[in-house]
């Protein structure tokens, strides 16, 4: 699959989304009306290599990553146990291999947070990626509607 095919899809099918290009990636984010300034993110797209993630390299040619934030729970039950945060410019310490194409994995630098990624997913393994995006989408909209209280 294409980066833009994945960034479509999520538009189409997550209701409230909108895409966002900044830090030299794209995001889908939760925010709809556009109420917030950004919104909360569901989804990235990273296509190069940034200052403190390298770990997939990205410069490579043609190569993408997937990006989403899953619930703590989920992401314990496919990986085991959460690791720590890594140093700055750092990647987590879990036994993966980061460069790994068309793979579901943990993200090299936020899987402390609960986000898993997958290098240049195909059309089989985006679909199985389908479920987890669903959760991050739900997941965002839970974090929204708490931003949007608190504002």
């Amino acid at each position: 699959m294409e980066p833009g095919q994945i960034l479509d899809w999520c538009l189409s099918s997550l209701d409230g989304t909108v895409l966002v290009d900044s830090w030299g990636e794209r995001g889908i984010f939760y925010n709809p009306g556009h109420v917030l300034r950004r919104g909360v993110y569901v989804l990235t797209v990273k296509e190069k290599d940034g200052d403190n993630d390298r770990a997939s390299n990205l410069n490579r040619a043609e190569a993408f990553r997937v990006n989403l934030g899953v619930r703590k729970t989920t992401f314990q039950r496919m990986f085991g146990k959460v690791p720590a945060r890594p140093a700055a410019g750092c990647v987590v310490d879990m036994n993966f291999d980061f460069t790994v194409f068309d793979e579901i994995i943990p993200h090299p630098v936020y899987a402390w947070m609960g986000w898993i990624s997958v290098l240049n997913p195909s059309e089989h393994t985006f679909n199985l990626l389908k479920p987890l995006v669903q959760e991050a989408y739900e997941f965002s909209v839970e974090k929204f509607k708490k931003r949007k209280v608190l504002e």
